[in-house]
């Protein structure tokens, strides 16, 4: 659901941003405007983002196969990375040059009124696209607000078409402004400043979005209300006296890897253990869908200190004394 829900927004905000970008580009041609050149290539960059986030939801339907057992349900974080670089390569870089060299050599506005024209157009249409952002947006946020939604979603690009978006609506005013106080006070240079403010705007929303998708690029695990609910469940399963969830982690919006640590209880033989297994995976499937994968690890569970934690405990210790055991000063 949250898949499809997700290409809903991408489709709409490509056909928008198409459009927007055919008539900002003809405005730019005919006005000279700086400002509008640098929305256009802002509209383009927009533009070939929701192709590429299209791709990345595409790959992350593929079903496992022998080279990748997981799935390929982390391309989509990883093409949301991609989407972040180019927004702040392609769109900021481009933008603050294009400003810089039109304050260089400034050149007056050819026609403002067509760039008015233009820019209350690419408003409407970019205005209908993050309208259906922001409503997708809202059914999945909840109550909290929306920095602290886009810090727990999983979901990169139903936040990344609203950033792309709201970032498109603000440009456009900075373009307007840009625009009418450069013809109006007869300053062209103006107009290239206006362009050095789209570029720092994009760049500050890229760097938001990189810090976002490197996070679920890396790994990020499940919601509270997922791991509490895994919890309960295993906990309910006959024959288990003791759960410790070892980790989660999303693979995709709606792709979840779980480990856990199990304490069977001492009468049961292995198979009434592997029975019980069985049993566990099925209710968890049923009753968390996302979860595409749990692994099991039986063994005495302990309150002192949680099984991945003793691994990675264990690994660091490894590694001190193999480094010290290289060093001629540990000797």
């Amino acid at each position: 659901m949250a898949a499809e829900h997700s290409k809903t927004v991408v489709y709409a905000a490509f056909a928008g941003n198409l459009l927007v970008t055919l008539t900002k580009f003809v405005a730019a041609w005919w006005t000279g405007s700086s400002a509008m050149l640098s929305e256009a290539i802002h509209s383009v960059v927009d533009t070939g983002n929701q192709l590429l986030l299209l791709y990345g939801l595409h790959r992350a339907d593929l079903p496992p196969d022998e080279q990748h057992p997981l799935g390929y349900g982390r391309e989509l974080y990883f093409w949301s990375f991609v989407v972040a670089l180019i927004i702040f390569t392609a769109g900021a870089g481009v933008a603050f040059y294009e400003g810089v060299q039109h304050i260089a050599d400034p050149h007056p506005i050819v026609d403002p009124q067509v760039s008015y024209v233009v820019l209350a157009m690419s408003a409407l249409f970019e205005g209908a696209t993050w309208w259906i952002a922001l409503r997708q947006f809202n059914k999945v946020k909840g109550d909290i607000g929306y920095f602290e939604a886009v810090r727990r979603s999983k979901d990169p690009p139903s936040f990344i078409v609203l950033f792309e978006d709201s970032a498109a609506l603000i440009g456009l005013a900075i373009a307007f402004i840009g625009t009418f106080a450069a013809h109006t006070f007869n300053m062209p240079v103006l107009d290239g400043a206006a362009s050095i403010g789209i570029s720092i705007l994009l760049g500050g929303i890229a760097l938001v979005l990189a810090r976002e998708s490197k996070g679920l690029l890396i790994g990020e695990p499940a919601s509270r209300r997922v791991r509490d609910a895994v919890y309960a469940i295993a906990r309910a399963v006959p024959g288990v006296d003791r759960v410790q969830i070892i980790f989660t982690v999303h693979l995709a919006p709606d792709q979840i890897v779980i480990a856990l640590a199990l304490e069977f209880n001492d009468a049961l033989n292995t198979p009434e253990i592997e029975a019980t297994i069985d049993t566990l995976e099925r209710r968890i499937r049923e009753a968390q869908p996302d979860v595409i994968a749990v692994f099991v690890r039986p063994q005495p569970v302990g309150p002192q200190m949680p099984p991945l934690g003793r691994y990675f405990r264990r690994a660091k210790l490894l590694s001190d004394l193999k480094r010290g055991s290289e060093t001629p000063s540990a000797r």
